[in-house]
């Protein structure tokens, strides 16, 4: 008996349901405890009365429901405060059980719409990535992990002639969209809903278009290896506070990528080892305050990277062994 009670209070951690002792084991204990409480209560309560009736002139004799009415009164106070505890743990269990019921629920939409981003269909993919957004907005808890998943999208391999055999139909917009779905989210800081507190990754991603425009970057922002081969990326107005920017070893190989009218302040900007071979790069009335920009390393050899109009304030800039552009 002794070995199975205690197999029973050694069960593991983690379980959902309670590990109660059995109804016929406490009960009697519980009758039992409440019988010994009474009995001393009683005790305790007779000899304060017998006390103050023998320090009475002339000395009274005890009034047998004067204790018994404080023991009573003590064991009901006793029982409602047990009852009051005992709703109290009711409750917590009922929120567990709620939380339990809602975790388990994110997790099933989770696992749905990851396995919609690895579907064949464009149709199907573009839900998911509605559908991933959605989960970030409702699980505070798991929104960087959301957030990883959409870019860890971007991060796949990505052909983007249609003429090419690897291309896939609908592609595109998939990722326009994915791209249109995180700048949303980067608009307003202060909403409960906003991911600009976190960190977004691109390492190695395809751009060939897509509008980040007026966003608000204050994590780490990653676009190391990311290749711009085409179209037009918008950072227009965008601001970048505090954290890092990173296009380490990024190739802009084609398009437009412009940051006119961008905010830099803090944080570093790493262009190290970046390649302009072709297409146009603008910081046009770009701000930079503070913290460093880091261009040692890039490669020109074609295209235009120029800075009209662009304003530094106590920025440190490394161009290393390399023309300064237009504008800087």
């Amino acid at each position: 008996m002794a070995v199975s009670l205690r197999r029973k209070r050694e069960a593991p951690r983690g379980r959902y349901t309670p590990n109660l002792w059995p109804v016929w084991i406490v009960a009697p204990v519980a009758l039992i405890a409440a019988g010994a409480l009474g009995w001393v209560i009683y005790h305790y309560a007779y000899d304060h009365f017998a006390q103050s009736a023998a320090d009475q002139e002339p000395p009274k004799p005890v009034n047998i429901n004067d204790p018994l009415k404080a023991t009573v009164t003590a064991l009901t106070l006793i029982g409602a405060v047990l009852a009051g505890l005992y709703a109290y743990r009711k409750q917590l269990l009922a929120e567990g059980d709620a939380h339990r019921a809602d975790a388990s629920q994110l997790a099933d939409r989770y696992t749905t719409a990851a396995e919609q981003l690895g579907h064949d269909q464009a149709a199907v993919r573009l839900a998911g990535v509605y559908a991933l957004a959605r989960l970030a907005d409702d699980w505070a808890e798991q929104r960087q992990v959301c957030i990883d998943v959409l870019c860890a999208y971007l991060r796949m391999p990505y052909e983007p002639d249609p003429t090419a055999p690897e291309h896939k139909a609908g592609e595109q917009e998939v990722r326009q969209t994915i791209i249109r779905v995180i700048r949303d989210h980067l608009q307003e800081p202060d909403v409960p809903t906003a991911w600009c507190e976190y960190n977004f990754d691109f390492t190695g991603a395809v751009f060939d278009g897509g509008s980040f425009s007026t966003s608000h970057f204050r994590g780490i922002v990653t676009f190391a290896g990311a290749e711009f081969s085409g179209g037009t990326v918008d950072f227009a107005g965008a601001e970048f506070s505090g954290g890092t920017v990173v296009f380490h070893g990024a190739r802009f190989s084609g398009g437009t990528v412009t940051f006119d009218g961008a905010e830099f302040s803090g944080g570093t900007v790493d262009f190290h080892g970046a390649r302009f071979s072709d297409g146009t790069v603008s910081f046009d009335s770009a701000k930079f305050s503070g913290g460093t920009v880091d261009f040692f390393g890039a490669e020109f050899s074609g295209g235009t990277v120029d800075f009209p109009g662009a304003t530094f304030s106590g920025t440190s800039f490394d161009w290393g062994p390399v023309p300064v552009p237009a504008g800087a």
